[in-house]
């Protein structure tokens, strides 16, 4: 079952993350039939803090055919916790072995030459190692330069005829900037697909839209999309929500009411008292702070659902704990303070945390700290 607001935390709990695995799969599912397309769902940045093992499998439960993430580490660690789909990882420092992932039978995206001969020299007489060839088709982040389409393609052709490379794929990334330069890019994209062709090269994926462009751009699809923020049910647009898109929230954020004080009006709270009561009311103490990701920036802003009625942060945000002023809500030690959840449950949303704090809902569940218990349920 999944957590429900009004639930109480176990005695002894602080705080809490919950995960409903359940939602990450069937968010997989209605992506994959949105698109109709192959998912590869990603799971970097420990599974946007939901849990890389558990989103993983949630994930290819609900369909996805790979697993992405951004470094060699990560995918290994994968390996480890016995996943055995196949996995692509596609940030490299530079000198990296890729010996280990060939080993693993990590598939490795490919940004440049060298790198291209390097997964080369990491394959063994009988095993080729996958790649992906990763092309900058105008994000300006890594990916082979439109100049050495060519020789890499040439080159990658020539490896894979003499079994050192398989490769599997072509991708690249968009910027979401407008259609238009999304459409841009695809056009660079295709161009270059057309000569990887030439030479020779006939990868059975094509992977360009993220969570953005697979809904919103259907000819960006190509088959197959590598899907983030969608299959942890969160919106990447600014005017949608996730019920809008069909997609469920899988993280439930929250925290046991640690103190409850009564004071005078005009009593300060927090640091530098940035917020005076205005009456008599009680303050309530949520031991959560900044050390487990809640940003200090949603200070006074940042909405708590206590007790079925909403709140916001009473003054700064503190590193281990910030405060509410309930006014005269009755509220109990060892009440539930719930940061952000399913909005449909009418709890505040990661979106609505991402607003008071300027910035992105992928930041405010990626940034939750190792000190906040992640709980697995299902709904």
């Amino acid at each position: 079952m999944s957590v429900m607001p009004g639930s109480r935390l176990p005695e002894g709990m602080l705080r809490e993350a919950s995960v409903d695995v359940a939602a990450i799969a069937a968010n997989v599912q209605h992506l994959r039939r949105m698109t109709n397309s192959e998912v590869i769902a990603v799971v970097k940045a420990d599974g946007y803090g939901h849990g890389a093992t558990r989103s993983a499998v949630a994930a290819l439960a609900g369909g996805a055919t790979r697993i992405g993430v951004s470094d060699i580490t990560e995918a290994l660690a994968l390996r480890r916790a016995g996943i055995t789909a196949p996995i692509l990882a596609w940030l490299h420092a530079p000198g990296t072995s890729f010996r280990d992932a060939a080993h693993a039978g990590i598939e490795l995206g490919i940004s440049s030459f060298d790198q291209l001969q390097q997964a080369a020299g990491a394959a063994s007489v009988d095993r080729p190692v996958g790649v992906h060839l990763k092309l900058e088709t105008g994000l300006g982040r890594n990916g082979i330069a439109p100049a050495d389409y060519g020789v890499v393609f040439a080159e990658a052709a020539r490896l894979e005829r003499i079994g050192k490379l398989r490769v599997i794929g072509l991708f690249s990334h968009l910027s979401n900037t407008s259609d238009d330069d999304d459409r841009a890019a695809l056009r660079v994209f295709l161009d270059a697909a057309g000569s990887a062709a030439a030479v020779g090269l006939a990868p059975p994926l094509r992977h360009l839209a993220a969570t953005h462009a697979a809904i919103a751009l259907p000819e960006t699809r190509l088959g197959c999309v590598r899907l983030g923020i969608g299959i942890y049910g969160l919106s990447p647009f600014a005017d949608r929500t996730s019920a809008d898109l069909g997609l469920r929230p899988a993280m439930t954020l929250r925290a046991a009411v640690a103190a409850v004080r009564r004071v005078d009006a005009g009593h300060g709270v927090s640091y530098g008292y940035q917020h005076r009561t205005e009456r008599e009311s009680t303050l309530a103490l949520i031991p959560i702070g900044y050390a487990d990701g809640v940003p200090r920036n949603a200070s006074g802003r940042g909405p708590v659902w206590i007790g079925g009625k909403p709140f916001a942060v009473a003054g700064r945000i503190a590193m281990d704990q910030f405060v509410v002023d309930v006014g005269d809500h009755p509220v109990a030690v060892g009440d539930e303070a719930v940061l952000f959840g399913d909005p449909t449950l009418g709890v505040p949303s990661a979106d609505d945390w991402a607003r008071a704090a300027d910035t992105i809902n992928y930041e405010i569940v990626t940034r939750i700290g190792p000190r906040v218990p992640r709980r697995q349920v299902s709904s």
